[in-house]
C-alpha cells in the first residue's frame, strides 16, 4: 500500500502544463486491486469502483481549488463527499480532466477498505494541503 505523485505530474507542473486551480481535476475511486506506480500517467477505469451505489466511474470533479504560497506552498481544494453512498473503496486518484490525455496527479491510499452503507462517503483533506511542496 502506498500513496504518492505520479511522475507525469511532476513534468506537466514544471512544464506548465497542468494548472491545478482552473483545470477540471477528479477525484476516482479504486478497489484494494488498484496499486500505486509513479511512471503510470493517465487515468484508467482498470480497479476503478463501477458505477453504482452512489458511484459513477469518472469520480468527482474537486472545488474550491487554491494554491497557497507561504513558507510552504500548498495545494488544497473542498473536501469531496459522495451521498447516498453504498460501496468499499481503498485508494483515491487524482486527475487532470482537461488535458486530452487524462493525466494523473497522485494517488491516496486510505490504509485499508472504507465502507459506507446507505451514508456519505467523505474525503476530507489534510489540513496541510492535497500536496504541499516545501
Amino acid at each position: 500500500m502506498a500513496s504518492g505523485i505520479y511522475s507525469r505530474f511532476k513534468a506537466n507542473l514544471m512544464n506548465k502544463v497542468v494548472d491545478l486551480e482552473a483545470d477540471i481535476i477528479n477525484v476516482s475511486l479504486y478497489n484494494a486491486t488498484h496499486a500505486f506506480t509513479a511512471t503510470d500517467t493517465v487515468y484508467t477505469t482498470v480497479n476503478e469502483l463501477a458505477t453504482t451505489g452512489g458511484y459513477t466511474q469518472g469520480g468527482a470533479a474537486l472545488a474550491g481549488k487554491a494554491v497557497t504560497e507561504a513558507a510552504t506552498t500548498k495545494w488544497d481544494a473542498t473536501d469531496l463527499a459522495w451521498t447516498s453512498a453504498s460501496f468499499t473503496a481503498t485508494h483515491a486518484v487524482i486527475w487532470d480532466d482537461t488535458v486530452v490525455t487524462n493525466d494523473l496527479i497522485c494517488s491516496i491510499d486510505f490504509g485499508g477498505n472504507k465502507t459506507v452503507s446507505s451514508g456519505t462517503f467523505t474525503i476530507s483533506w489534510n489540513a496541510a494541503g492535497i500536496i504541499t511542496l516545501a
